[in-house]
C-alpha cells in the first residue's frame, strides 16, 4: 500500500538552485519539501570555491535584490574579496569572493533547517507523478475504482483529496504535476515541483581510464529520475564539466608564486549586510603558471585523456576548458595562468584554478609538479571530469516551467547552464514562479533590458545551446544599464511585489531613488565661477582652471575629479550615504551613454511587448521559410522579440510574422494574449 504525504512544492536537489527555490517557496508561505541525496551536499561547491566574478557578481546582486539568500550567505562565509575590472567602466565592475566552502555549505544548511514551512529529506526521488499517475496510485492504494471516486468525492477512504489533485488543470489533455515518489515508495503530493539535480543525474566521474559512477565529490548520484523524464516526454542530453586537483597547501612553495591579496576595503554582496561587518582579515591567493614542460607531458599523454580518447560522451564548457583543451586549442601559448586558492580557513586544502583535467593519476602527478611552487605538491583529491544528464532548456517557458508538464519547473545545471550563480538565479525565479502557478498569478519574467537574470533565462530557453551555458557581460546588450551597483534600483520592486522584500527594504529603495534624482538635478543646477579660491582648489586637485563658470556636474565629468573630490567646491551639499552618491556620480559621468541605451531599450520593448497569441498555427503563416517554421514550432516563443533571437529565424521571417498577426488581429482573442 502506498503512503502519501501532502505538501505544496517539491524541490528535487539541494544545490544552489534548489536552496534558492525552496527558500522562496517556503518564505512565500507554501509547504515545501527539499530532497537531497545527502544533507552534507547542501549548497556544496564541488568546483571552484568562489562566488561572483565577471557577470556572475551581477547575478548575485540581482538575486539579493529580489530577496534571495546567496549574497547574504557569502557575506558571512567569505575569506577574500575583490572587485574585478576596477580600471574599466562601472558596467563591468564585478565583485568576486573566495568562499570558505565548508562554512558556506553549513551556513546555508542552517538557514534551510530553520526556515518555516520547509522540510529537508535525504532520499532519492525516483518519479515525477502527473494527475493521471496519482489517480492510478490512489486507486491501487485505496482499492477504489475510478467510478467510486467520481461518484463519491466525499468518501474519505477513496478520495483523499484526489479530486483536488486532478481538477483545475488549465489544459485537460496536458499532464500536470501532482506529486513525486521517493526511493522508499512514499509519495509526496504537491501542486508544483522543481527539478534542480545539478550534475548528479546519471553522473559518472572520470580520471583517465578510471570511471566511477558517482556524483561530484564522490557523492551518491541520482539514477531513477531519467526513466520518469522519458515517461513524461522530456528528452535528456549529456553534458560534461570538470574540476582541478585539490592539494595539501603545506607542500607548496609560495615563494615561487605571486601573492594575490584581497581588497583593502571590502564591498558586501548583500544590500542588507552592514559594510562594517565584512571588514575582516582576508586569506591570500597565489598566482603561478604552467610551462612548456607541463604542456609536453600533456601532449605525450593525450591518448590517455578521456576527452581525447573518445570515452567522454558529453559536451564540455567552451569558456572553462580543461588544461588538455588549453594546450591543444591554444598551442601558440607557452604558459597558462594557475591560481592557488584556499578552500577555507580551517583546512590546508587548496584549489588549483586553471588546471582542470581528466588525465590519469600518474600523469596528473607529473604535470602538476612542473608548475613553479608545485614541485613537491601532494594531491589530496585528483582532478576529474564529470558527465551528467540535463535537458535542452528550449523545452522550457520563460517562467522555467516545462512546456510538456504543467506545474513542473526546472532550474540550475539541469537546464544546461554552468556555475553556482547561474543556478541560484534560476532557482529563485523557478521558486517564485512555482508559487505564482499555484496562486494562479502571472509568472515573473525579467526582460533582457531589466536584468542579467533576464538575459540568462532568455538565452537558455531561446537559443540552441550545445554546451554548458556560462553568463558573461558580453551577452548583455544593455550592460551599462544592468550594472551590479544598481541591482536594487532595478529589481527591488519585483521582490517586493512577489513578497520576498519587506516594506522597509522597499521604502528605502524608493527613498534612494528620490535622493539620486534630487542630487543629480542639484549638481546640474549649481554653477561654480572662476573665483581665485575655486581656481586654487582645482589646482590642488590636479585639474585645469576654469575659463568660464560651469556646473558641478560638468566638473564631476572630468576624469581626475569625482563627487567626493569636488566637496570643497560644494559647501552646501546634503549628507548622503555612499550608495546614493555612487549612483549620482555614475549617472552624471555616463549620462549620454545611458540615455542612448534607454532609447535602444524603448525600441527593444516594442518587439518584446508584441506578444504572439496562443492560437497561432505556424503552418498557416505563408511565406515563412521552412527552417524558421520548424524553429518557431519547436521553441514556441512568447513574443516577437523572443522569436527574433531564435537561431535560424531571420528579420525577413519576423516581417512575415508581423504581417500575418496584423492581418489576423482579433482571431482567437486578442493578439496581445501571449503564452506564459
Amino acid at each position: 500500500m502506498n503512503y502519501f504525504i501532502d505538501t505544496d512544492v517539491c524541490v528535487i536537489g539541494a544545490g544552489h538552485a534548489g536552496c534558492e527555490a525552496a527558500l522562496a517557496c517556503a518564505r512565500l508561505g507554501y509547504r515545501t519539501v527539499i530532497f537531497t541525496m545527502n544533507v552534507d551536499s547542501i549548497a556544496m561547491m564541488p568546483c571552484n570555491p568562489h562566488i561572483g566574478g565577471s557577470s556572475k557578481g551581477h547575478l548575485v546582486r540581482e538575486i539579493d535584490a529580489l530577496g534571495g539568500e546567496m549574497g547574504k550567505n557569502i557575506d558571512k562565509t567569505f575569506i577574500q574579496s575583490k572587485m574585478l575590472n576596477r580600471s574599466k567602466g562601472p558596467a563591468v565592475h564585478s565583485l568576486r569572493t573566495q568562499a570558505d566552502k565548508a562554512e558556506y555549505s553549513k551556513a546555508m544548511r542552517k538557514i534551510l533547517e530553520n526556515q518555516e514551512n520547509l522540510t529537508i529529506r535525504q532520499v532519492e526521488v525516483t518519479d515525477i507523478l502527473t494527475q493521471y499517475d496519482l489517480e492510478k496510485l490512489k486507486i491501487e492504494s485505496d482499492g477504489c475504482s475510478k467510478d467510486q471516486i467520481s461518484n463519491d468525492p466525499d468518501n474519505i477512504n477513496c478520495s483523499n483529496d484526489l479530486n483536488d489533485s486532478i481538477e483545475g488543470s488549465p489544459d485537460s489533455e496536458k499532464p500536470r504535476v501532482a506529486g513525486v515518489r521517493i526511493h522508499t515508495g512514499t509519495i509526496y503530493t504537491c501542486k508544483a515541483a522543481i527539478i534542480c539535480t545539478g550534475t548528479y543525474l546519471n553522473a559518472r566521474c572520470l580520471v583517465g581510464e578510471s570511471i566511477t559512477e558517482t556524483g561530484p565529490g564522490g557523492m551518491q548520484r541520482s539514477t531513477w529520475l531519467k526513466n520518469s523524464m522519458d515517461h513524461l516526454g522530456i528528452p535528456l542530453r549529456r553534458f560534461k564539466t570538470g574540476t582541478p586537483a585539490r592539494m595539501d597547501g603545506r607542500t607548496l612553495d609560495y615563494s615561487r608564486m605571486k601573492i594575490q591579496p584581497g581588497d583593502p576595503v571590502v564591498v558586501p554582496f548583500s544590500y542588507s549586510t552592514d559594510p562594517a561587518d565584512v571588514q575582516i582579515e582576508q586569506v591570500p591567493c597565489w598566482l603561478t603558471y604552467t610551462n612548456e614542460e607541463t604542456h609536453e607531458i600533456i601532449r605525450q599523454n593525450l591518448d590517455r585523456s578521456p576527452i581525447y580518447a573518445g570515452i567522454i560522451e558529453g559536451t564540455g564548457p567552451r569558456y572553462c576548458p580543461s588544461i588538455e583543451d588549453k594546450v591543444v586549442k591554444f598551442s601558440e601559448k607557452n604558459r597558462h595562468h594557475v591560481f592557488i586558492e584556499p578552500e577555507g580557513r580551517f583546512t590546508n586544502e587548496v584549489y588549483v584554478d586553471g588546471m582542470s583535467s581528466s588525465m590519469p593519476d600518474d600523469v596528473q602527478q607529473r604535470m602538476y609538479r612542473t608548475v613553479p611552487g608545485l614541485e613537491n605538491c601532494v594531491i589530496v583529491k585528483n582532478a576529474y571530469a564529470i558527465e551528467y544528464d540535463c535537458i535542452n532548456a528550449n523545452q522550457l517557458k520563460l517562467s522555467l516551467e516545462t512546456k510538456a508538464v504543467d506545474g513542473l519547473f526546472c532550474a540550475g545545471q539541469f537546464n544546461g547552464s554552468s556555475g553556482y550563480e547561474e543556478a541560484a538565479a534560476q532557482g529563485l525565479i523557478a521558486g517564485i514562479n512555482a508559487v505564482n502557478k499555484i496562486r494562479g498569478k502571472e509568472p515573473l519574467i525579467l526582460e533582457r533590458s531589466e536584468a542579467y537574470i533576464g538575459v540568462l533565462i532568455d538565452d537558455l530557453v531561446t537559443k540552441d545551446n550545445r554546451e554548458p551555458y556560462r553568463m558573461m557581460t558580453s551577452r548583455a546588450e544593455y550592460r551599462l544599464l544592468l550594472r551590479q551597483d544598481n541591482a536594487d534600483l532595478r529589481l527591488r520592486k519585483y521582490g517586493y511585489k512577489e513578497g520576498l522584500i519587506t516594506q522597509e527594504q522597499y521604502d528605502y529603495v524608493c527613498y534612494k531613488e528620490k535622493m539620486i534624482e534630487e542630487e543629480t538635478a542639484r549638481l546640474k543646477k549649481i554653477r561654480v565661477g572662476a573665483a581665485a579660491s575655486n581656481q586654487e582648489i582645482l589646482r590642488s586637485l590636479g585639474s585645469a582652471e576654469l575659463k568660464t563658470a560651469c556646473t558641478l556636474a560638468e566638473l564631476i565629468c572630468r576624469p581626475e575629479l569625482s563627487y567626493d573630490r569636488i566637496a570643497p567646491l560644494d559647501p552646501e551639499r546634503p549628507d548622503l550615504t555612499k550608495d546614493i552618491t555612487e549612483q549620482v556620480e555614475i549617472n552624471i559621468r555616463y549620462e549620454g551613454y545611458i540615455d542612448r541605451q534607454k532609447k535602444q531599450v524603448q525600441q527593444f520593448e516594442k518587439l518584446e511587448h508584441r506578444k504572439i497569441p496562443a492560437w497561432i498555427d505556424y503552418d498557416e503563416v505563408g511565406s515563412l521559410r521552412n527552417e524558421a517554421r520548424q524553429k518557431l514550432k519547436a521553441f514556441l516563443p512568447s513574443s516577437i522579440g523572443q522569436a527574433s533571437r531564435i537561431s535560424g529565424v531571420t528579420p525577413a521571417d519576423i516581417t512575415v510574422l508581423l504581417i500575418y498577426l496584423e492581418k489576423n488581429r482579433g482571431k482567437g482573442g486578442s493578439v496581445s494574449a501571449a503564452k506564459s
